[in-house]
């Protein structure tokens, strides 16, 4: 490169990030590609995996550079434990100044290690909050913290993460946020006919409580003195039970299951329906609630989801209420019948997502990484 009178000019160097994690989420890959955007970045993002097998989620071609290590994992109560050797070798070619890790799965152990032999900066990235590592083991505890010791940032993805941040001893100085988000443009679900009275888009499994959704439908049904429509966007485990039990309330609530649902096609299903229902037993945080907020639909949560309170704010724009059916269905009963009530929630949901986008939660990533390497 040369300067107007022809002489040489330095070379810019940019910083050369790896972002270390498990699969690729349709959440992450709209943020990584405002990464890449940064002319002083030079970013890659390096997958355990290609996808887990309780995933089915839609993948587009993205032109963020993307490195997939040697699939390799095993279950372990439940969860899907990655450990992938190659991750060594994989960094050692592309040379990171910063190495990003989303966990402590073997695997980013790995590159933490291969971080702290290297000089690269580490940084912590959690989805994780105090609730949901509350139960952690000691040893769990014992790695957290002597990872954290050589660790020069941390994002989180909500204030739930700041606050397990703290629990470690970590500075506010040193905390940065990366929401977790939808792309809000493309749930504008203006003017489209409710065919739904509620939505329930979650994985058929126990912890997410579909059976419960069923129950405040019935209900709200019987409160109302009339029948009740419920869409179901999904898979999973229990869909054979929860189709059973459609067919014994079938009288008083309507029961569809769409399946599942491609990210082109969820808008339309979020505006076809009045109210989430989001009765999860335990959450680090819920995008769907950021894709129904986005809709203009008021959501019902446990306080067991990092979006309550936080996304989701009780009597503003939702209800962030234990697993009590009765208290679900007075919250339910009160939005069907109260057009002003609703009007006000579904406004306020807009506008609560309006700052959770892709580009601030890209702006929080490139804010630690050059808090990391100042």
């Amino acid at each position: 490169m040369t300067d107007g009178r022809g002489k040489n000019l330095p070379e810019f160097k940019r910083i050369k990030v790896a972002m270390v994690t498990n699969i690729p989420a349709p959440y992450r890959l709209q943020v990584f590609e405002h990464l890449v955007a940064h002319p002083n970045l030079d970013f890659c993002a390096f997958y355990c995996s290609g996808r887990e097998p309780d995933r089915e989620w839609d993948l587009r071609d993205s032109p963020v550079r993307q490195v997939f290590f040697k699939e390799k994992f095993f279950t372990y109560r439940d969860k899907f434990v990655h450990c992938n050797p190659d991750a060594w070798s994989a960094l050692s070619a592309f040379r990171p100044d910063v190495v990003i890790t989303t966990g402590f799965n073997p695997t980013f152990l790995v590159a933490y290690a291969y971080a702290r032999l290297h000089g690269a900066r580490h940084i912590a990235m959690t989805d994780g909050t105090w609730t949901t590592e509350a139960t952690l083991s000691a040893v769990h505890r014992f790695v957290r913290r002597r990872v954290y010791g050589g660790t020069r940032a941390f994002i989180g993805a909500s204030l739930g993460s700041f606050a397990l941040y703290r629990s470690y001893g970590i500075p506010e100085c040193l905390m940065f946020q990366s929401h977790l988000c939808a792309n809000n443009d493309a749930f504008d679900g203006g003017g489209q006919c409710k065919r739904y009275d509620f939505v329930f888009s979650a994985r058929f499994v126990p912890g997410k409580n579909p059976l419960f959704a069923l129950e405040v439908a019935l209900g709200a049904a019987r409160r109302l003195g009339r029948t009740v429509s419920i869409l179901f966007l999904g898979s999973g485990e229990m869909i054979d039970e929860m189709r059973q039990v459609a067919k014994i309330m079938r009288s008083e609530v309507s029961v569809t299951f769409a399946g599942f649902v491609k990210q082109a096609e969820l808008p339309a299903f979020y505006a076809s329906a009045r109210i989430l229902l989001f009765p999860t037993q335990l959450d680090t945080w819920g995008v769907v609630a950021n894709e129904a907020c986005a809709a203009g639909l008021p959501v019902i949560v446990t306080p067991m989801a990092g979006v309550a309170n936080e996304l989701v704010v009780h009597e503003d724009n939702g209800y962030v209420l234990p697993l009590n059916a009765d208290q679900w269905v007075d919250a339910c009963v009160a939005l069907l019948t109260q057009p002003v009530l609703y009007a006000r929630f579904a406004v306020r949901s807009i506008e609560r997502v309006k700052p959770y986008t892709y580009k601030n939660a890209a702006d929080g990533i490139y804010a630690a990484v050059m808090s990391a390497v100042s």
